[in-house]
């Protein structure tokens, strides 16, 4: 059946409730956490300006419920209309900067041919906001002269909208009396100093596709399993490490955060957060594991974690708790202290690190030549975490960029270490 569409007039006044994975960011955002990710198109030509605000006027058209600001009520945050236009600037205040309050949730980052749309999470996650890049995209294709496809030639974009998009998928598929999941051990955490602040830092590196594809297809994975397993090995030999001082090594889990788009999984068109997780670990008081160890042990946790019935009981966990009365009418104030600890003993107390993979990108063949490719850079981690890393892959392009927030560079100098002893040819991504 049709998803039933819906029309909310640019000068309607209108709000949303947060999302049931949006709900935890308020209340442990700080100027180092901000909880912003950002989605990079690099442009084979510099960024017309002109023909991006011309795209991005129809753009907010088409998407009106990113047009909003975080308010606080007496029981919960929610998302209100703010009628501004969605800013373009310069890039050069940093990468993935806080969002104030009063705010848009949303800005568009321009720097020579890098065209960048940083979203607070508490919007959307990577699914939704690589379609709205993708739509910015063909659009301002369509703004320097190029024919692009009929459905993203919006006569009334307002008339496109379907409510389905602005939904909170997680009620939909939430389902009573399914059993809890369990709590999980704390994992090991990095050896890494802390950096003064400003500490985030990114390093991006340019992959072959088809070579890391070769290498996966060797062992019978997925280029998603390759990599995390990577990151695993490179855990393991730092923990290993005589380096290692015995209070970081009483973690013996090392365990990865692994994002997973419930959209592939369940149906649903919405434009908000609808990912859970899913955390592959190794067990370091069973011994050291070999490499084709790790990719097996990673293989079959996913494999195992991505099951219907395992995100069912996950997001029963979520939603379950919101929809309970005693929740409920607790003051704002004291849900935010309540979420605050409840994150740092379920978050990322439990994994060593974050691999977010948003696969190959795609768009129509009329506008693929414009673009050389994809970065994605994930929210900057904080103290406990230290790095994380995004990966997105475009045409035979792999980008992967690593968060870090320490003096060391020695994660990603073994992890690089590892694929250039395959062969696996590394070419940094100079930024301009």
């Amino acid at each position: 059946m049709a998803a039933k569409k819906h029309i909310i007039p640019e000068t309607a006044k209108f709000w949303f409730s947060l999302d049931n994975a949006a709900k935890i960011f308020p209340a442990i955002i700080t100027e180092g956490v901000t909880t912003v990710f950002r989605l990079t198109a690099v442009l084979k030509d510099p960024v017309k300006i002109s023909a991006l605000r011309k795209a991005l006027l129809t753009a907010e058209k088409r998407f009106p419920y990113y047009k909003v600001q975080l308010k606080k009520g007496f029981f919960w945050y929610y998302l209100e209309h703010l009628p501004r236009h969605i800013p373009i600037v310069a890039d050069h205040q940093g990468c993935c900067r806080k969002f104030s309050k009063g705010e848009l949730l949303i800005r568009i980052p321009v720097k020579h041919n890098r065209l960048s749309i940083e979203f607070s999470h508490i919007l959307t996650d990577g699914g939704g906001g690589f379609e709205f890049l993708r739509t910015v995209l063909i659009l301002y294709a369509q703004a320097c002269g190029r024919k692009i496809p009929e459905e993203y030639q919006f006569q009334n974009p307002e008339e496109q909208i379907s409510e389905e998009e602005y939904e909170d998928a997680y009620k939909r598929y939430f389902k009573e009396n399914i059993p809890p999941t369990v709590k999980k051990t704390k994992a090991f955490h990095l050896p890494f100093a802390i950096k003064p602040p400003p500490r985030f830092e990114r390093f991006n590196v340019i992959l072959s596709l088809k070579q890391i594809k070769n290498l996966a297809d060797e062992k019978g994975v997925s280029i998603t399993v390759y990599l995390v397993s990577v990151y695993l090995q490179t855990l393991q030999e730092i923990y290993e490490s005589p380096r290692s001082s015995r209070n970081y090594k009483k973690n013996k889990m090392l365990r990865i955060q692994v994002p997973v788009n419930l959209r592939k999984i369940f149906p649903s068109g919405t434009m908000r957060n609808f990912s859970l997780f899913v955390m592959p670990e190794i067990d370091m008081r069973l011994g050291h594991y070999t490499f084709e160890e790790i990719i097996k042990t990673v293989y079959h946790q996913i494999q195992l974690e991505t099951d219907e019935k395992l995100i069912n009981k996950n997001i029963s966990r979520n939603v379950g708790s919101e929809k309970k009365i005693y929740v409920r009418s607790i003051p704002l104030v004291i849900k935010s202290m309540i979420l605050k600890m409840k994150h740092k003993s379920l978050g990322p107390s439990q994994y060593s690190g974050v691999v977010t993979n948003l696969g190959k990108a795609k768009l129509p063949v009329e506008t693929e030549d414009m673009i050389d490719h994809f970065i994605i850079t994930p929210p900057p981690p904080n103290n406990l975490l230290k790095i994380n890393c995004g990966i997105i892959g475009f045409d035979d392009k792999l980008l992967l960029s690593f968060g870090n927030i320490t003096t060391s560079g020695e994660f990603e100098q073994k992890f690089l270490e590892f694929l250039e002893a395959r062969d696996i040819q590394v070419q940094r991504d100079e930024e301009l």
